[in-house]
């Protein structure tokens, strides 16, 4: 499944006929890089390879005022058919993907612990920031979201404060992990 043809395809359904810009800044007021894994900047390469499979088509070319040309596509047949696809898979994985922390966390043990311990304090804050900007937009956004939009708002923030209490658990107790896993290292030198 991908967000990047879900997204447009998507648009596309959903407002007729577009241009690649105004594709993009949808996916910007919509702070879509926020809460989804689309890039606004990776759009114009998925529109030419959708374009190129046959999934959108270009309607025409525009030049309106003095702006650059911009070519507006639509969605096809076959574009709405992968449209049903993806949003269908979408509705329908409850996968979590894998973290790639808990890997590095299982070969961190050549480490300085100080190091770690410095690293994971990052990603928590750096989670918390990500939190702190949700919100912030949900306030801003609350007098124009409808019902659904909000429980998308509550369904991030719940993801963002899971991990946030992941990541309290893993700190408060990565110190005495460490340690021991050290210990564990010289013990296990001494008998070679």
């Amino acid at each position: 499944m991908s967000s990047i043809r879900l997204f447009i395809l998507g648009e596309l359904a959903r407002k007729g006929p577009m241009h690649g810009h105004q594709i993009r800044r949808a996916a910007q007021l919509d702070h879509i890089d926020v809460w989804t894994d689309v890039k606004p900047g990776s759009l114009y390469g998925g529109l030419r390879r959708m374009t190129a499979e046959g999934l959108v088509r270009q309607v025409r070319t525009e030049r309106p005022g003095g702006h650059p040309e911009r070519t507006v596509y639509e969605i096809t047949q076959e574009g709405r058919h992968e449209l049903e696809i993806h949003r269908s898979a979408a509705l329908r994985d409850a996968r979590l993907r894998p973290d790639p922390v808990d890997l590095a966390l299982t070969h961190a043990q050549d480490m300085p612990a100080d190091s770690v311990l410095a690293a994971v304090q990052e990603r928590r804050d750096s989670l918390e920031h990500q939190r702190q900007s949700q919100l912030r937009l949900r306030d801003q956004a609350e007098p124009y979201l409808t019902d659904l939009e909000r429980l998308i708002f509550d369904h991030s923030l719940r993801r963002l404060g899971a991990e946030l209490d992941w990541h309290d658990q893993l700190l408060s107790h990565l110190p005495k992990v460490l340690a021991t896993g050290d210990q564990e290292a010289n013990d296990g030198s001494r008998h070679e």
